[in-house]
């Protein structure tokens, strides 16, 4: 049985094709929507946009492209589960995530010429 996924289009290799910078500002698209249902208080919406978030980091980590910066893709994965549904040993805050993916978001603008 083939496996669902949320991003169809981008699991059959499109993925591969952006950058660290954009496929990292993607992620943290959905992060941004968890965090802003989970204020809202929309824990299944936040959920949802959290498993969408996991999958594009799934796909970053499995891109041949990001051998590089494994590890790092790999912690980060493990602190965004331990902070969005675990006892948070990390410390990590809202403000956090917001801050560390807004790096991305203005890199990949750099690279498109925004």
């Amino acid at each position: 049985m083939r496996p669902q996924f949320f991003h169809k289009e981008l699991a059959s290799g499109k993925w591969q094709e952006l950058s660290l910078a954009a496929q990292m500002a993607n992620v943290g698209s959905e992060i941004e929507r968890s965090i802003k249902w989970k204020n809202k208080d929309k824990p299944e919406r936040s959920r949802l946009a959290f498993f969408r978030a996991l999958e594009l980091m799934d796909f970053t980590i499995g891109d041949k492209n990001n051998i590089d910066r494994l590890g790092e893709l790999c912690r980060t994965r493990e602190v965004l589960v331990d902070y969005f549904f675990s006892d948070n040993q990390y410390k990590s805050t809202d403000e956090l995530w917001q801050k560390y993916f807004r790096a991305f978001t203005w890199k990949a603008s750099l690279e498109a010429g925004k």
